[in-house]
């Protein structure tokens, strides 16, 4: 984990003032998740994984919906307003608001822009975030191993692996779906929204990828360009349907299989590398390699450094730590 990411069970605790820097961070990492949602192929999850609040997010939107619950069910009835206050006194709003913030300008400023590059350059853009999915698997899988950041490791078992190849299979089938053509009535809108959001919320499964191949990726983009509210509101109603789900139902799997969860999210984000092989036919057929070769493979490692790069400086911020935590406690007097 780096170091701002809490444990599923630090996550609801009541957390400290933010720093700017700390919301200028968490704002760029709000950013980088809403931007990864406007393409296709690419998991806001993954990218929420990578930067290491996937879990503080997760275990905050529990806390988030449970509060809202109570506070429509049983505070129309007088009761429940205590449950309500104490579910949302455990949200992180510290990191909560600002990669929230984030996310929305980045997908009302970047669905232009990233609808811009992909036509133009799709091959490099997804050898890059190739590149960048691939090198983030050692996040989930990292964090499989170990029941605390600096707990001891414990392999995965042959059923684990069977587990995960499982994933990477079923995933890459659906990934390799052919696109759809579905209209964008109200009746295909909400259940659109709700398979989005939880795909948002499964690292390596695309929202806008779904949306790709019912047929929805450009019109939903369209929506957001022009501000059209009419389809928004029927396509929030789904996202707000889908996390009350889904979100509930991947928190309590995290709070009671925490390591089998992991497990499968690093199997469904494997095998969501299909729909990023850079050479493509019109389709979304993948073909051999063809020029242009070199612009997407340097992409892929730009974006297999970057991850590397973040990586890196987490294991040393976390020995540094670690080193400084074990000679506080040798001090005389500490």
């Amino acid at each position: 984990m780096t170091a701002h990411q809490a444990t599923p069970v630090e996550a609801g605790a009541p957390q400290a003032r933010r720093t700017p820097l700390l919301v200028a961070l968490d704002l760029v990492r709000g950013a980088m998740i809403g931007t990864a949602e406007t393409v296709p192929g690419v998991s806001g999850g993954t990218v929420a994984l990578m930067t290491g609040v996937y879990e503080t997010l997760l275990t905050s939107a529990g806390h988030l919906i449970a509060g809202l619950r109570h506070a429509v069910t049983d505070g129309l009835r007088g009761r429940g307003l205590a449950e309500a206050r104490a579910q949302l006194a455990r949200v992180s709003w510290g990191v909560v608001l600002p990669i929230g913030v984030g996310m929305v300008i980045a997908l009302l400023s970047m669905a232009h822009v990233m609808e811009g590059l992909l036509e133009d350059h799709p091959e490099t853009m997804r050898g890059l975030f190739l590149g960048l999915v691939l090198a983030s698997l050692a996040v989930p899988f990292r964090h499989s191993r170990r029941v605390a950041p600096r707990s001891p490791v414990v392999p995965w078992t042959w059923r684990e692996w069977l587990l995960a190849a499982a994933s990477a299979v079923a995933v890459a089938i659906v990934v390799s779906l052919p696109a759809g053509d579905l209209s964008p009535e109200w009746y295909v809108l909400i259940p659109a929204g709700a398979l989005a959001v939880s795909a948002l919320v499964l690292p390596g499964l695309s929202g806008s990828f779904l949306l790709l191949t019912m047929g929805l990726y450009e019109p939903t983009i369209a929506a957001l360009n022009d501000r059209d509210l009419g389809y928004l509101a029927l396509f929030a109603t789904g996202l707000a349907i889908g996390l009350v789900t889904i979100v509930k139902l991947l928190q309590w799997l995290l709070e009671h299989h925490r390591r089998l969860t992991l497990v499968v999210l690093t199997g469904i984000m494997a095998g969501s590398l299909v729909a990023l092989w850079p050479w493509q036919d019109a389709d979304g057929a993948r073909i051999a390699p063809t020029d242009p070769i070199v612009g997407p493979l340097l992409a892929a490692l730009a974006g297999a450094a970057v991850v590397v790069g973040i990586l890196v400086a987490e294991h040393r911020l976390l020995a540094r730590r670690t080193a400084d935590v074990a000679e506080t406690a040798e001090t005389p007097g500490a």
